[in-house]
């Protein structure tokens, strides 16, 4: 059983800053990868960024420069730092990792419950 917990969702004015972490939890061997995608009304689920468990990372356009991904594999962590935040950037923002469990040898998809970001204008 792996869980995934995000937190640091919430109302912010356009041009603030917001912090998401996510915290995975369970029968982890191993992560491969971790990341952020995010979801706004009558959309699809977009990518944000990821990072892999050497640190590289991958942002999408619309966000490069103002987010930044960093990852504490320690504690099994993803961290998404958004600063200059924009009312475009409202969506339910969704952590995901790439990992393997303990007992099964090949990597699986997981995701957490989502969390809030609101973005005024």
């Amino acid at each position: 059983q792996v869980q995934l917990v995000e937190s640091g969702g919430g109302l912010v004015q356009a041009g603030g800053s917001l912090r998401l972490s996510c915290a995975a939890s369970g029968s982890i061997f191993s992560i491969e990868s971790m990341g952020w995608y995010r979801q706004a009304p009558g959309t699809q689920r977009d990518l944000v960024a990821t990072i892999t468990s050497g640190a590289s990372t991958n942002y999408v356009d619309s966000v490069k420069g103002r987010f930044a991904i960093s990852r504490d594999n320690a504690k099994n962590t993803v961290y998404l730092q958004m600063n200059s935040l924009k009312p475009e950037d409202t969506a339910v923002y969704y952590c995901f990792a790439i990992l393997v469990t303990k007992g099964k040898p090949w990597p699986g998809n997981y995701w957490g419950q989502g969390t809030q970001v609101t973005v005024s204008s």
